[in-house]
């Protein structure tokens, strides 16, 4: 079973949740930019929550199914439509064979994400399928989608066997058929075009002046064209130390805000680099990583503080109800 491209989009990748476990090697985790959105997305057709589906940016591609597949697109609103009809996002949709998803204009959001039962099988490398451009590794031949490429599907699991059967028997003779389930909106991420952002105290927030800090937390910052999968660069008003302090590199996540000499943040994003050398003046709290990697270029984002429990405590709700989630799925027969 296998998806074939027309066209490719603007920026069509495969990704899974990362390359973990080598950064110490210098090796980035990488992976999709909308964690949460992928993992919804697989969970619909049946696939583990870390199987390789494709991350479609601002403008979206053409994909023929060769094969009777089961789909699910998840994260922004890029307009998909399934033959020329329009396919509702957060639910699970059998695709015929020979069937043709296509996207639209922007509605909410500039990233889907788009799993098929199965999972996208490319060869893994170091332990991951997702695509890091910058080096060429992993993905379909370390790149970019392109016209006339051919995505193998893998094997489905037992809850994507039974989630298929039950559309299946649904289906209508060509249209195939769409859930009656749904994600529940209270589980969705407050995707929104400005967003604001709860943060964590940077590892360096102490070292900013007064000013700085206040600014920080109560105006709102741009995000510059220059930004990408390896970070979000942000301007507004500048941001200064109390007094100029060398730094010594230490390690940086995913949300990590990091503030170089020109005063301008960059919020670190899914190909950031292992370590930073640059002040951190907060730390993007995990629950609220997908209104970031949703946020489009040109958009406004503010930032709050939070403490470390409050932002441990959404985090542990959002999984509880992704738990809820799988084993909802689980019980479809």
């Amino acid at each position: 079973m296998s998806l074939i491209v027309n066209k490719p989009g603007l920026l069509t990748t495969v990704q899974d949740l990362g390359r973990f476990g080598l950064q110490k090697y210098g090796v980035i985790a990488g992976g999709a930019m909308d964690p949460f959105a992928l993992r919804i997305a697989n969970l619909l057709v049946g696939n583990d929550d870390n199987a390789a589906g494709l991350e479609i940016t601002l403008l979206g591609p053409e994909l023929v199914f060769a094969e009777t597949a089961l789909i699910s697109v998840c994260g922004g609103d890029l307009s998909p439509k399934l033959d020329g009809r329009p396919l509702p996002l957060w639910r699970t949709v059998l695709a015929p064979k020979g069937s043709v998803l296509t996207f639209g204009r922007m509605v909410r959001g500039c990233r889907a994400y788009l799993a098929v039962s199965g999972g996208i099988a490319v060869p893994a490398r170091m332990n991951s399928r997702s695509t890091y451009l910058r080096a060429a590794i992993g993905g379909h031949e370390g790149r970019a989608l392109r016209k006339g490429d051919r995505l193998p599907f893998g094997a489905k699991t037992l809850r994507g066997l039974n989630l298929l059967g039950r559309l299946a028997r649904e289906a209508v003779t060509e249209a195939g058929a769409v859930s009656p389930w749904a994600v529940a909106p209270s589980l969705l991420p407050a995707y929104a075009p400005n967003p604001e952002l709860r943060v964590l105290a940077g590892t360096e927030m102490e070292l900013f002046d007064e000013q700085s800090l206040e600014r920080f937390f109560s105006e709102p910052y741009e995000v510059l064209p220059q930004s990408d999968r390896m970070g979000y660069r942000l301007t507004g008003s500048e941001l200064h130390l109390r007094e100029r302090k060398e730094m010594i590199s230490s390690a940086v996540t995913f949300g990590t805000v990091q503030v170089p000499a020109d005063g301008r943040p960059i919020v670190l994003m899914a190909d950031r680099q292992t370590t930073g050398g640059y002040p951190k003046i907060a730390q993007v709290a995990t629950a609220d990583l997908p209104l970031l990697a949703q946020t489009n270029l040109g958009a406004k984002v503010s930032f709050r503080l939070i403490s470390l429990e409050a932002a441990q405590a959404d985090y542990l709700a959002r999984e509880k109800a992704v738990r809820t989630l799988r084993n909802g799925l689980d019980s479809i027969k």
